[in-house]
């Protein structure tokens, strides 16, 4: 089994983390858009919590397979739903993501997003610039989305680390923090660390180009994976979160 599957393994409590990813990777394999690894089981037994996968053999991606991989991305967010969020809370890394349906994105955002990892940072201790501009910011949302984005399908946790490429050229995605949301959160997360060809960019917004003001809206987007880095790695990412508040 070892050859053929990619096996993770925790302790007991890292069974909902698991159950959530491999639920994640079967919506994004339902789709046919991007090529994501097949689940084979997960469950706990006598080690503790485990999640076993299809293996690939990953290398780094090309600019050919980077630009399909954009387009692959924007056939994924075509993928609609009548509502923002999931059927059931999930996470983002090792935080908890709340992903209770809403109509309407601002509202979703505005509370279970960027909220409720102010309300992490505030019980982390961080109660200084970062939540009362973070609170500030929330009551500007309206003015800062100025868009309607319908419900798309969104990996939801996008960073370089999450993609790759089979010997092939065919690119391929995986540890999805899934949900649906703006589109437009996927290509900001790419953008936030780095790590993604130009050619990924410019295949997705040929495909599907952005609205206004998505320049505001990624600084957002980016806003709530640093205080999610904020809440779950210290203080090392406190002066990232200010410094987006602050051009926010």
């Amino acid at each position: 089994m070892g050859h053929n599957h990619f096996i993770k393994r925790g302790p007991p409590d890292h069974l909902p983390m698991y159950a959530a990813e491999a639920v994640g990777l079967m919506a994004l394999a339902e789709c046919k858009a991007v090529r994501v690894p097949e689940v084979i089981n997960y469950g706990t037994d006598d080690a503790g919590a485990f999640l076993i996968l299809e293996r690939f053999d990953l290398q780094a991606p090309t600019s050919a397979a980077s630009a399909r991989l954009g387009r692959e991305l924007a056939a994924l967010h075509r993928k609609m739903w009548p509502q923002f969020g999931w059927p059931t809370d999930n996470f983002i890394g090792l935080s908890p993501q709340p992903n209770g349906m809403a109509d309407d994105w601002t509202t979703f955002f505005a509370k279970q997003r960027l909220g409720f990892q102010l309300d992490l940072a505030e019980e982390n201790g961080y109660t200084g610039r970062v939540t009362r501009r973070g609170r500030a910011l929330i009551d500007r949302l309206p003015d800062l989305f100025g868009h309607r984005p319908r419900p798309s399908l969104l990996h939801g946790d996008f960073w370089s680390g999450n993609h790759a490429m089979l010997p092939d050229g065919t690119p391929v995605i995986f540890d999805p923090a899934v949900h649906y949301g703006d589109r437009e959160c996927d290509l900001a997360m790419a953008a936030l660390f780095g790590g993604f060809h130009p050619a990924f960019f410019d295949a997705y917004i040929e495909a599907w180009p952005m609205a206004a003001g998505w320049q505001d809206r990624w600084k957002v987007y980016q806003l709530y994976h640093v205080l999610n880095h904020l809440n779950l790695f210290g203080e090392r990412y406190l002066a990232q979160a200010e410094a987006l508040l602050a051009e926010l």
